[in-house]
């Protein structure tokens, strides 16, 4: 399985594409070749101006997924979000590449912004046939639920090894159809508590140090609404 992710810093913070990787292998027992086109403050519409990269990609790369995900902070108009899926989803299709719509969640200050969320992503699945990652939907839900289960970064839109957890196992669960539960408890932290500027990084970690552990109890927690939302 080959997979490209196409999206901003909410795609990219702490290695996600490759906890992605690692939790299909312990599902499948195969683990995939995961590629970013990921840039910080990037929206769909920019994805789609810069249209050589994406091409080039979807026509050369094999890829068998691309998981395409909406800048989130602040969400873009809802027809802005529909034009610019439609035709990025409608590049994927033409390239026998399955399109994954990746939803957001809200800022963890303005709760209130995730049913616009929801309900662009559902209109734009609906409206071209592609799979739908309900990652914000999960998000609000263990929220509501396990309040104590700190899903965000510390600026409170960003997502913590927590949230990444959460994001990995909905694709996951929605790529290959299961989750396995042995990926309870492990999670990425290229953060480690240490600032780093994300305009300009300024080293390379030891990548030995990135795998983190997490509260067994919470991952499971996790899981279990993850089967409730996606079936």
């Amino acid at each position: 399985m080959k997979v490209l992710f196409v999206g901003n810093s909410h795609t990219f913070f702490n290695d996600m594409p490759a906890l992605f990787a690692e939790f299909v292998c312990r599902t499948t027992g195969e683990k995939p070749e995961a590629v970013m086109l990921g840039y910080g403050g990037r929206d769909l519409k920019w994805h789609r101006q810069e249209y050589f990269a994406l091409r080039y990609n979807l026509m050369y790369g094999n890829y068998d997924y691309c998981v395409i995900q909406q800048a989130a902070h602040p969400y873009p108009p809802k027809e802005e979000t529909l034009k610019y899926g439609k035709e990025i989803i409608s590049l994927c299709q033409k390239t026998d590449t399955i399109p994954v719509i990746y939803m957001t969640w809200a800022e963890k200050r303005f709760p209130e912004n995730q049913q616009k969320m929801i309900d662009t992503c559902t209109e734009l699945q609906q409206e071209t046939g592609a799979q739908l990652a309900p990652i914000g939907l999960v998000w609000q839900q263990v929220l509501n639920t396990y309040p104590d289960i700190d899903l965000f970064w510390k600026d409170g839109e960003h997502a913590g090894p927590y949230g990444d957890f959460l994001i990995a196992s909905v694709l996951c669960r929605v790529i290959t159809g299961r989750i396995s539960d042995t990926v309870s408890g492990y999670g990425f932290s290229f953060m480690d508590d240490a600032p780093i500027d994300r305009e300009l990084p300024r080293l390379i970690e030891d990548t030995g140090r990135i795998p983190t552990a997490l509260d067994k109890e919470k991952t499971d927690r996790i899981l279990s609404v993850i089967t409730s939302v996606c079936g």
